[in-house]
């Protein structure tokens, strides 16, 4: 059986590789077209257009993994069985449950490099072609609105640690390539949402860990009469520098820049914390991170799908169709994954389900192709 696992292994690996290539050379070549209509504005060349198809490719070739294990492997399969080698496999005893052993050793070849490539390559692609994007833009901030980046963050007694006495919300005009805000203002509420100070600051540097440097300051207090509980005048004070304590931490604010689906586990879970701590919803990230989980495991389930490919006889469909077949069924795969992650956060379903469900439905569907090649 040695000899069989790394024949097995061996064919496979080339199979899986090659179709990954020509789906990513395609998926490239499209991003590049895209790309080309942004060439020549706002300092944006066409070397930055290559730099950036370039960096998409970790993410793109996370993305597609499964399908081309899927396909490759049925590629595989689907020889054997023309070439009557796998009847001849089966002769020498054999049996489906050892070929699913041998194809979920090699399934962990894949797992490994997409928790590589998820969890890695793919987020630090994604913010190197971010900075591209945002060193030349002339509005560094990406959102959707025209006054600039909103984030939330609770007020501590003790700066970090302490009891939350208050609630504050950061806008900010730009972030630069160096994660230095611009045109930083801040507004501070106590806990009944009475409005206690606003700072406005020309820019933000963070100096340490969970505490910025502001520049440029224009402080507005606006106490109150603690018996009526009316404001009783604003008082302004300007200073040079001032340091704020806040949760806001770079790696945060990055996450604001980054794709969802391009987000580590690492940062997915700091985030969520982040929310949750701010009393905000987390349906989203938590779908999010319980697929960049569990999205590994796909790869064991494209293989079990493949295997009831090697059963079939050359009078049921050659190897055209049969691999037509696993691409409608890589196809099917990817769009159900992702129209579970909407369902469960239009529905609130728990997290871990909706990122489970559409491996578990096809884990059956294999289990029953299997079943049915077998009889």
């Amino acid at each position: 059986m040695k000899v069989l696992q790394r024949y097995f292994g061996g064919e496979i690996l080339r199979a899986v590789f090659f179709v990954l290539f020509a789906l990513l050379v395609l998926t490239s070549f499209f991003d590049l077209m895209k790309e080309l209509a942004a060439v020549n504005k706002n300092g944006y060349l066409i070397k930055h257009a290559i730099y950036t198809v370039l960096l998409n490719i970790p993410g793109n070739a996370y993305d597609f993994l499964p399908i081309a294990v899927l396909i490759g492997t049925i590629y595989v399969l689907a020889q054997f069985a023309s070439n009557s080698e796998f009847t001849i496999m089966r002769a020498a005893s054999m049996s489906p449950w050892t070929a699913a052993k041998m194809l979920a050793k090699i399934a962990l070849i894949f797992i490994l490099l997409t928790y590589l490539l998820g969890e890695v390559i793919a987020p630090m692609a994604t913010r190197m072609a971010k900075q591209i994007s945002m060193s030349l833009a002339s509005n560094l901030v990406s959102t959707e609105f025209r006054s600039g980046l909103w984030t939330k963050d609770v007020i501590r007694s003790e700066g970090t640690t302490g009891s939350v006495i208050g609630t504050r919300f950061l806008n900010v005009r730009e972030v630069s390539p160096q994660r230095t805000l611009l045109g930083v203002k801040i507004y501070e509420f106590d806990t009944n949402f009475q409005l206690l100070r606003k700072i406005n600051a020309s820019k933000a540097v963070y100096i340490r860990s969970h505490v910025w440097q502001l520049s440029d300051v224009v402080e507005t207090s606006f106490p109150k009469n603690l018996a009526t509980e009316e404001m009783i005048s604003s008082n302004t004070h300007k200073s040079e520098t001032k340091e704020l304590p806040s949760e806001i931490t770079p790696d945060i604010l990055s996450v604001l820049f980054t794709e969802v689906d391009r987000m580590s586990a690492f940062e997915l879970a700091s985030y969520t914390r982040h929310l949750a701590e701010n009393k905000q919803s987390t349906e989203r990230y938590e779908i999010a991170f319980w697929k960049k989980l569990t999205y590994p495991v796909s790869i064991l389930v494209m293989m079990a799908l493949a295997l009831p490919f090697a059963y079939l006889h050359a009078r049921d469909g050659g190897i055209s169709l049969r691999i037509f077949s696993g691409i409608m069924l890589g196809m099917v795969f990817y769009l159900v994954n992702s129209l579970f992650a909407y369902l469960g956060q239009i529905n609130t379903w728990p997290a871990i389900a909706t990122a489970l469900f559409p491996s578990l439905i096809f884990s059956l569907l294999a289990y029953a192709g299997l079943r049915f090649v077998q009889r």
